[in-house]
């Protein structure tokens, strides 16, 4: 079967829970933070510390965070009814180190995907437009507006406290993931 769309997905904030970083962040730095208190997408503006001591961090702790993170709701009952007619492409800024983990994650959470692209800091556009995509999945703000400018295409913008700047017609804001089902049926038909 041909696959009739092609997709493109972000993994962390828009198909792991928001949150799932805030209980290794507040073990580690004695915070009591939610998400609510994260106003920007860089995590480390919410903490007593500084950005090198909290990068340093992240990069020792990233593998072991990403092996079991926990999923938004509905997300796998959706990408799962999605996937027989739809390509999934998961494009990612987790760091190459993080295939294998990302991988593992992906396959025991039984989210099917058709390609994993991970792009690190690089732009998410160029895996885009590689991949032919026709509508994308967001929680970063920034990216979002990049990709649907650059690409022309509508993109799901998963509302969260650190992405509430104003955003272009076709950044569409969403709060969860049976919101974009209804959105996905009335525009694509599937």
């Amino acid at each position: 079967m041909n696959k009739k769309y092609s997709f493109g997905i972000d993994i962390d904030g828009t198909v792991t829970a928001q949150e799932f970083l805030l209980p290794f962040i507040n073990k580690k730095f004695n915070t009591n933070l939610i998400l609510d208190d994260i106003k920007q997408y860089d995590l480390s503006k919410a903490l007593p510390v500084d950005q090198d001591t909290f990068y340093e961090w992240f990069k020792a702790t990233e593998l072991s965070m990403y092996k079991n993170p926990p999923v938004q709701q509905e997300v796998v009952r959706i990408l799962n009814n999605w996937y027989p007619s739809t390509k999934l492409n998961f494009i990612t800024a987790r760091e190459e180190n993080a295939t294998s983990v990302t991988k593992k994650w992906l396959h025991s959470s039984k989210i099917p995907y058709d390609a994993l692209e991970i792009v690190g800091n690089a732009s998410k556009v160029i895996a885009a437009r590689k991949q032919g995509v026709e509508l994308f999945f967001e929680d970063k703000h920034a990216n979002a507006v990049m990709l649907a400018e650059e690409l022309d295409i509508p993109v799901i913008l998963f509302d969260a406290p650190y992405n509430r700047e104003s955003t272009p017609r076709n950044v569409i804001r969403l709060q969860h993931w049976s919101e974009a089902e209804d959105w996905v049926k009335k525009e694509f038909g599937i």
